[in-house]
């Protein structure tokens, strides 16, 4: 705090902008920590109810059960265009066969990739701030350290005087920029390489669950 209080204007607006990066980081460090967790348990407990139920009507039923998972999402969009397709063929001879005319397997499949993108994008959303404050938070600080400096010396012209003592306090304010710069940063490179690889662990979970599903759908509808 004494650093602080010795520093220019332009460091305390460095500093200042550092701390609310630093802060708002933290903010989403814990909400995406917490809604990640969420996702990977309420997946691996939905996977285990679909293999077991194995009938659509009863896994919608009590698809409340897992809402923060991206898979149960995923089961909802694909099954609800499902029943529509099976619901414009119902005027047909087999109204449980999925037939071409009326897009059939690729209607589900469409609903599947646009849920797939809808639930990347809520699980991605806040990342890019993790990662701006990462590359930039450094440079923000040296930016103050170098007007720190910048100071320090004029200062040490008008006094005319270079000794050590002089000269080691404006130094030393001046680095706190760098300091707090560096520990904005550190937490959100971190928390983005983190959250981006348990992401791609859902994004392949949810592939593979569209595929699972798609040929639960063939198997069960399609025409061979």
């Amino acid at each position: 705090m004494s650093l602080f209080a010795g520093t220019g204007i332009v460091v305390k607006i460095v500093l200042f902008i550092l701390l609310y990066f630093s802060v708002v980081s933290w903010a989403i460090i814990f909400f995406k920590l917490l809604q990640v967790h969420k996702a990977n348990k309420d997946s691996d407990q939905f996977l285990n109810f679909f293999w077991q139920t194995k009938h659509f009507d009863a896994i919608s039923a009590q698809i409340d059960r897992f809402a923060n998972s991206p898979l149960s999402v995923l089961f909802s969009e694909g099954y609800s265009e499902l029943k529509k397709v099976v619901e414009k063929g119902e005027d047909r001879e087999d109204p449980h066969v999925l037939s071409t005319d009326l897009g059939g397997v690729e209607n589900v499949a469409r609903a599947l990739r646009r849920a797939t993108t809808s639930e990347i994008t809520r699980l991605e959303k806040y990342l890019t701030f993790l990662a701006t404050t990462g590359s930039t938070a450094p440079f923000i600080g040296l930016f103050g350290t170098v007007w720190g400096i910048m100071t320090s010396f004029k200062g040490i012209g008008e006094t005319g005087s270079a000794s050590l003592a002089v000269v080691a306090p404006g130094i030393a304010e001046a680095l706190v920029a760098t300091a707090i710069g560096l520990v904005a940063a550190i937490p959100a490179v971190m928390g983005y390489n983190h959250f981006q690889n348990r992401i791609k662990v859902l994004i392949a979970e949810m592939d593979n669950f569209s595929t699972e599903f798609l040929n639960i759908v063939q198997r069960s509808f399609a025409k061979k």
